[in-house]
């Protein structure tokens, strides 16, 4: 099997990250900050761990775990809302970031303004400034396109926010582990993190990083470990946000994963760089190829079509004849395909991490030539 489908999650995990999950689940699987025993002591050390290294890999003054990162941006978004506030994102944002605030606008009449991208794709301030309104409140981007990989320039929107007191909401999911992050330096109040992509984690853990600045409230109510006797949510940061059980064997893993980027970053990220440019550029030659990433993207997010040919239809005989895993489809990314123009068809998408190899890239090009004379 190849398996191409890394921005959904990637599917090999280092050797490190299992033995952590692994220890999760044996030395370390007591309850962390319930008790006064030792076994919860260990436990909530070796989380607590894992929350200073996120803080120290992306600059962030607060880390949060959340169930994963849809949660994360649920966090952010809804516990930011404020009252005849206007919020503006993109069309490149993804369904995890659009729905919740389309459901504030059902719910409680908050105001959207949605950016379109230049020429190119890429999300710049110039395609934000119109649409700011003295109630803007909040600015939402995502980082990378999950669709085609194309990014938005971070530095220049934060540096707006911050001139300007507007909350900036950067939704990292594709981002984190392909692009070095610095929180601080580009006035960022709300990140969000999907390890079990660019950080080679277990599924079923997010992280929130916030800044000193941002205002936000729980969205979730519950037992916290802390100020017990109070029939309120306690007001101290992280176990305010953290209700219930965490999930301690997959942040033991995320900690593991991260430290297995932060160690080899370069090399993962050159391998995917030119495994990029080699998949775009051979498909850009086929016959009947419509590709959709810009050649000069590196992130390892590659969109085509063949054709009319409908993007699920290919997918599909990608992986039953030529046993290549790739996702067809709309991508949980309505606004980015109707930008795009791709509402009916979708598009294949194939997308790397540093397991992949030079041989699987050269398999996959001639099963897609194979496609497109056969269909």
């Amino acid at each position: 099997m190849i398996y191409f489908d890394n921005s959904a999650t990637t599917f090999k995990k280092p050797k490190q990250v299992i033995e952590q999950v692994s220890l999760g689940l044996t030395k370390y699987s007591a309850n962390p900050g319930r008790s006064g025993h030792n076994a919860s002591l260990q436990a909530s050390e070796k989380v607590e761990t894992v929350r200073n290294n996120i803080c120290k890999f992306f600059n962030a003054p607060i880390s949060v775990f959340t169930q994963n990162c849809t949660d994360a941006l649920n966090l952010a978004i809804l516990g930011s809302f404020v009252e005849g506030g206007h919020v503006i994102c993109s069309i490149n944002d993804h369904n995890s970031l659009i729905r919740p605030l389309f459901e504030l606008q059902k719910q409680k009449g908050l105001e959207i303004s949605i950016a379109k991208p230049n020429s190119k794709g890429c999300v710049e301030l110039s395609d934000i400034l119109p649409l700011v309104k003295p109630n803007t409140y909040m600015i939402a981007i995502n980082h990378i396109s999950n669709v085609d990989g194309e990014i938005a320039n971070i530095q220049e929107i934060g540096e707006f926010c911050a001139q300007n007191c507007i909350s900036f909401l950067v939704d990292g999911a594709q981002s984190a582990g392909h692009i070095k992050i610095d929180m601080q330096k580009s006035y960022i109040d709300y990140l969000t993190i999907a390890p079990h992509k660019g950080l080679y984690s277990p599924q079923g853990v997010g992280v929130l990083c916030i800044s000193k600045k941002a205002k936000l409230q729980p969205i979730r109510y519950g037992g916290t470990g802390t100020d017990s006797l109070n029939i309120f949510q306690p007001k101290e940061i992280p176990e305010c946000f953290e209700s219930g059980t965490i999930a301690t064997p997959n942040i033991l893993g995320l900690g593991a994963g991260l430290k297995f980027v932060e160690s080899n970053f370069d090399n993962i990220n050159k391998k995917i760089d030119d495994f990029s440019t080699y998949l775009n550029f051979e498909l850009g030659n086929i016959k009947n190829i419509k590709t959709y990433t810009h050649p000069n993207n590196s992130f390892g997010i590659i969109g085509f079509n063949i054709g009319d040919t409908d993007s699920m239809q290919v997918s599909q005989i990608l992986n039953d004849k030529y046993h290549i895993c790739t996702r067809g489809g709309l991508h949980c990314a309505g606004l980015k395909h109707n930008f795009l123009g791709t509402t009916k068809q979708g598009i294949v998408r194939a997308s790397l991490c540093c397991y992949n190899t030079f041989s699987e890239c050269e398999k996959f090009i001639k099963a897609v030539k194979e496609i497109s004379k056969l269909l």
